[in-house]
């Protein structure tokens, strides 16, 4: 575990993974967290690289050669999650209130093309910043896409206590037994409009949500507010989408809920929507963060 500190805020970095284990400010937790020697439960604080969420029968095609992933959700046949989440990553500088990780995807069933990827994170007044960077150190052009799995929490506030406000104008049906898309993006409109903040009291949600729209500072901004404190999600246009969790059941806390930004939606490697295209030498960098309000 890799620790960063910011005046009176701090987080928590896995090595193994390099995800998110905890994040408070003056004591307050602003994300859900698990013991130094337990998996990250339900996902929590994954990066999701370089696709996020589900492949839908591990299966894709790269400019016609269709490539096999392993099968790394047997109950449903897909590959979730992308290939980093259970790596070693090596640190590059960690000084303070700035942490920065890398590791490299090499050539291997179901994905050809080597990539160099980075995360940062970094403490400061506003919050928790983080930075995601991906190289093409391959010999040919490849898609990809990345998300993160935080579960933000309102401080002490109980989640169903909590209203969620989400940036999001479009919703992605799935099919109820393998959760991959069953047909294009809809409008988001009843109980799955967001945008102007709903209860999360007997909301049960493990939906893909899209059309996120940046503010006029040019960034998109999802919260979780309580009674008394909130937490805001907020990210770089890039970061189209939005999944939305609600177990009941995590570890010691109960009702939870993940805001997961995401670039692409579940099943893009088949989809191809919202795809970053790199070409052989081609860099691309995108940021998301959480600041309590």
């Amino acid at each position: 575990m890799l620790g960063i500190s910011y005046g009176g805020s701090s987080a928590v970095i896995t090595s193994v993974g390099a995800g998110l284990r905890s994040f408070e400010v003056d004591g307050v937790p602003y994300v859900e967290t698990f013991g130094p020697d337990e998996k990250p439960p339900m996902g929590a604080g994954t990066v999701l690289v370089p696709w996020p969420n589900r492949t839908a029968g591990a299966t894709w095609s790269l400019y016609g050669a269709e490539q096999h992933l392993d099968v790394t959700e047997p109950a449903r046949g897909n590959a979730i999650h992308g290939l980093v989440r259970r790596r070693s990553w090596d640190v590059v500088e960690h000084i303070g209130s700035l942490l920065v990780l890398e590791t490299t995807i090499e050539p291997q069933p179901g994905w050809p093309i080597a990539l160099h990827t980075t995360i940062s994170y970094a403490l400061d007044e506003h919050g928790l910043t983080v930075t995601h960077g991906v190289n093409n150190v391959g010999d040919g052009p490849t898609p990809f896409g990345v998300g993160t799995h935080p579960y933000p929490r309102a401080g002490h506030a109980e989640t169903d206590d909590c209203e969620l406000t989400l940036a999001a104008t479009t919703v992605l049906d799935l099919d109820a037994e393998r959760m991959v898309p069953a047909g294009p993006a809809r409008p988001a409109e009843g109980e799955l409009d967001f945008r102007a903040g709903r209860p999360l009291r007997n909301v049960h949600l493990d939906t893909p949500f899209g059309g996120c729209v940046p503010d006029t500072d040019g960034l998109v901004h999802h919260f979780l507010r309580g009674p008394a404190s909130g937490v805001e999600v907020w990210a770089d246009p890039d970061f189209r989408w939005v999944q939305v969790y609600t177990p009941d059941g995590y570890p010691g806390r109960g009702r939870a809920v993940a805001i997961e930004p995401m670039t692409c939606p579940p099943d893009a490697l088949n989809s191809g929507t919202d795809l970053i295209h790199l070409a052989p030498g081609e860099s691309w960098g995108g940021r998301w963060g959480i600041r309590p309000i």
